[in-house]
């Protein structure tokens, strides 16, 4: 496995955001457990608002956010699965 994994949700062909594939198990768990917390705090958010006083764009920024985030969460994660399987 490369020492770094490119992240998913890259907007461009040259990858800046990238995953430490090498990373302790417990460094990559609380990195992706940060990630997927405050991705739900901000869908929990979208859940409590009253929509009808929402701008349509807001809600659509603070849903891409929180997908950006989750996606990021489950990239980590797919990391710390590939050095799991790897030691078995």
């Amino acid at each position: 496995m490369n020492a770094h994994m490119p992240m998913t949700h890259n907007e461009c062909d040259i990858p800046v955001l990238l995953v430490a594939t090498q990373a302790p198990l417990d460094v990559l768990h609380s990195n992706a457990a940060t990630r997927f917390l405050a991705g739900t705090q901000m869908m929990e958010s979208l859940a409590s608002l009253d929509i009808t006083q929402a701008k349509g764009a807001d809600v659509q920024q603070l849903a891409h956010a929180a997908a950006m985030l989750l996606r990021d969460g489950c990239d980590v994660m797919d990391v710390l699965g590939r050095q799991i399987r790897a030691r078995v």
